[in-house]
């Protein structure tokens, strides 16, 4: 047997189900056999799309997804998506080929791990036929055990070479079993929670990925705490009467205000950066401050402080500290009344609040536009934002049914990243739709993947916001007198293109225009639908929030 065909039958053995990428001829052999013992693979048109589809899926699932590439440039091509899915700590595992070893002369000869290494992307090789698959299984316990993003570099010619006979088993995957957290951790949140007279919760992937939406709802009765999540686990309190939504730059006004009020704030799996607490304005000067994280190198990373470090997985430090209080249980008032729950039911959501409408009959305003669209679009549904001045739209104003009803992609900041990651999470949502919120310059860079959702007749909705400019340095840097030219851009048919494609394609310039959606609501929706909608040029609030956070650090909204 060849060592490429055998790390593809125990990789698919161990687990991998799903894979996205483009083969070549370094990664055909690897791809194939992942194929013939039972994974699904996705090709993709280009290896950035690939990328993201698979950070996507593996958000989504929760599970290891694999992503498969060319040697050299097939894993460049790739970069932008493998260096998000490293930043958001998304289970990946990536199957780069390499050049042999000595390299010689390929045109394809790029050093690899240093290039992965200096992107802060984790690495291995299989280094000979021996110990190939035992290799490849280890990175792919890495991704497991350490839920992290790994590349697993295949030099072809250990891929060519025959498995020989005594060659090493293969790395088994252990079992895993949840981190408690120590007592007096414990005992001493507890008491935080007894005497607050405002606690808020904020719940982030580590949350997520724990399980503990109903643990924390229960402590939240408990300690009379109000329920908001960071950007990345929006949706995961939907339902809840105390849910107050997203913490941070997308918060409603509401959100934002009952946050700066509370004098103890609790991060839950949640990093805490400038994006969850808005620069820090929502950390009121004299509220304490808690970070529950399983990994304790995360606790205080961005936060300008942190009170109290609580050591443990997410949902056996609530289970723990719920029973805490169980037995010697808050006697202050909650600030859970029925007049505050009235006010987070009728002002939670931006939609409910007041605005201009800036419409003029040939644009429309983009508030107006998501508020149409989240009224239209079927319930059941994956929302993905891309970066840009639009960035809000998406984000606030269409509502999700879950946490797995909206999936973030901005730890590295890039545009362009949105359409694959639509597809991806579509992909992982059997019964939903997915929407992808884009802008006209993060759309015209991914395009090329419209073809791979035609293919695979995904019920798939694009939101183009479309202003005909990166419309984030317009209003950044037009208020300062600078020339904009470099920003601005002709306008382009994006209606007509993705027809080109296959789609349905609409131009939005009114609501009325909006019948179309319905139609294709109403319709098997069986191919992907772009709304190019023609927006009013209208400055986001996110503006100002996003270059403070790009002046003060390396923002990870997790």
């Amino acid at each position: 047997m060849r060592v490429a065909d055998a790390i593809g039958r125990e990789l698919a053995r161990l687990g991998i189900d799903q894979v996205f990428g483009v083969v070549g001829s370094g990664n055909f052999y690897v791809t194939n056999a992942l194929v013939a013992n039972g994974a699904r693979f996705v090709a993709t048109r280009h290896e950035m799309g690939a990328a993201m589809m698979a950070d996507a899926h593996a958000r989504t699932t929760g599970r290891v997804t694999a992503l498969t590439v060319h040697q050299g440039c097939g894993l460049t091509n790739a970069l932008t998506g493998i260096t998000e899915a490293a930043k958001s700590r998304t289970p990946l595992l990536v199957l780069a080929a390499d050049t042999a070893r000595p390299h010689g002369t390929s045109n394809f000869n790029i050093d690899q791990p240093a290039v992965l290494r200096g992107l802060g992307v984790v690495s291995e090789t299989i280094t000979t036929p021996e110990s190939a698959v035992h290799e490849a299984t280890r990175a792919l316990r890495r991704a497991v055990v350490d839920r992290r993003t790994v590349v697993l570099n295949l030099p072809l010619d250990v891929q060519d070479a025959e498995l020989p006979d005594d060659a090493l088993p293969p790395a088994p995957l252990p079992e895993l079993f949840p981190t408690e957290p120590a007592r007096e951790s414990v005992e001493r949140l507890a008491e935080l929670l007894r005497s607050a007279e405002r606690p808020v919760f904020i719940a982030g992937r580590g949350a997520r990925l724990s399980g503990a939406r109903q643990s924390l709802v229960e402590l939240g009765e408990l300690s009379g705490a109000l329920l908001a999540t960071s950007g990345v686990a929006r949706g995961f309190f939907v339902g809840e009467r105390w849910d107050i939504d997203v913490s941070g730059g997308f918060s409603s006004p509401l959100t934002a205000e009952l946050v700066s009020g509370a004098d103890l704030v609790v991060g839950w799996g949640a990093s805490l950066n400038t994006w969850t607490l808005r620069n820090y304005e929502l950390l009121g000067a004299g509220a304490t401050l808690v970070q529950v994280d399983e990994d304790p190198t995360a606790i205080g990373v961005h936060p300008p402080r942190v009170d109290l470090g609580v050591v443990g997985d997410v949902g056996r430090t609530a289970e723990a500290t719920a029973a805490a209080l169980r037995t010697t249980p808050r006697t202050r008032p909650s600030w859970r009344t029925d007049e505050l729950a009235d006010r987070i039911a009728a002002r939670r959501r931006w939609r409910d609040e007041p605005y201009e409408d800036t419409s003029t009959g040939d644009l429309i305003d983009p508030r107006t536009l998501s508020i149409a669209l989240d009224d239209l679009l079927p319930a059941e549904r994956v929302v993905v934002p891309d970066g840009g001045n639009f960035n809000g739209y998406p984000a606030m104003f269409l509502g999700v049914p879950d946490d797995k009803g909206f999936c973030l992609t901005l730890a590295f900041q890039s545009i362009g990243l949105a359409l694959s990651t639509a597809i991806g999470a579509g992909l992982a949502s059997p019964g939903r739709i997915a929407v992808a919120g884009v802008g006209d310059g993060g759309l015209m860079m991914s395009m090329v993947e419209l073809d791979t959702a035609v293919r695979l007749e995904l019920p798939l909705v694009v939101i183009c916001y479309n202003d005909h400019a990166y419309g984030a340095e317009v209003h950044h840097f037009g208020p300062e007198g600078a020339a904009l030219d470099t920003v601005r851009f002709p306008e382009t048919d994006i209606a007509a293109i993705a027809r080109g494609y296959g789609c349905e394609g609409v131009v939005v310039r009114r609501v009325d225009d909006l019948k179309a959606v319905q139609d294709w609501v109403d319709g098997p929706r069986d191919r992907p639908l772009v709304i190019d909608a023609r927006i009013t040029d209208f400055a986001s609030w996110m503006i100002a929030h996003s270059f403070a956070g790009e002046l003060g650090g390396t923002p990870d909204p997790s």
